[in-house]
């Protein structure tokens, strides 16, 4: 998981560098006013996205496997804690007829 969060800032970096070369190079428009930063972060963003969604599709396809993964190990974990509460409900109660 780890290793994909960090190859998708990677290229959104990349994407960050091309585009601010881009635009200060005057191939790409500038931003209106200040907002010149915030123009070169959407443009970054824009272009990342889909390349990495074609790019990183493996390595997402390996991640959302650990997500599974772990979700199972957690609802296992909750069922056993689950049933383990009702057994010892079910003593208590059976001990309290008894008595």
């Amino acid at each position: 998981m780890l290793r994909y969060t960090l190859m998708r800032l990677g290229i959104f970096v990349g994407c960050l560098v091309v585009v601010w070369g881009l635009v200060y190079s005057g191939l790409a428009p500038r931003g209106l006013g200040d907002s010149n930063g915030l123009w070169i972060v959407t443009l970054a963003l824009l272009f990342s996205a889909p390349i990495s969604f074609v790019v990183l599709r493996k390595e997402r396809d390996r991640a959302s496997v650990q997500v599974v993964q772990r979700v199972d190990r957690m609802k296992a974990g909750m069922e056993a804690n689950r049933s383990q509460e009702d057994s010892a409900d079910d003593t208590s109660r059976a001990r309290g007829q008894a008595s």
